[in-house]
């Protein structure tokens, strides 16, 4: 368990600043959304928040280096990272949530590979021996 929880604090260690970073550009277009509504009315307004909202978080992704993708494992090119990065912080506590959902499944998939090999080790009686000259070396 303590690998589930380490790669959990990384993790959070990691995501931690985009979800803030999410949550303030959804703040301030809570702000600019009334002078949005003057300016160019209901109609586009959904367009013209949803681009404010994008700009706002490749500037974050692009100026400050905020990445979702690479801390998830998942390797892509740099550009590409730092392009979905400012989807998700442009998308405020949506994009977080969606985010931290991947992260529950991920989890949960490390925890069920733990009691996979939790069950392999104990029907196997040579992995078994193995694991306990592994804790037997490992000390206090």
């Amino acid at each position: 368990m303590p690998l589930v929880i380490s790669i959990m604090d990384e993790l959070i260690t990691t995501v931690a600043p985009v979800m803030i970073a999410g949550i303030a550009i959804q703040q301030i277009l809570e702000i600019l959304d009334p002078l949005v509504v003057k300016i160019i009315g209901e109609e586009d307004k959904k367009m013209v928040m949803g681009l404010i909202a994008l700009v706002a978080g490749l500037a974050v992704s692009f100026g400050l280096g905020m990445r979702v993708l690479q801390p998830l494992g998942i390797v892509v090119p740099d550009g590409l990272d730092m392009l979905v990065s400012a989807m998700v912080i442009g998308a405020g506590t949506e994009g977080f949530n969606s985010l931290l959902k991947y992260i529950d499944y991920a989890k949960e998939g490390k925890k069920g590979d733990a009691a996979a090999l939790k069950a392999w080790v104990g029907n196997d009686p040579n992995a078994r021996e193995m694991m306990r000259r592994m804790d037997r070396n490992r000390g206090p």
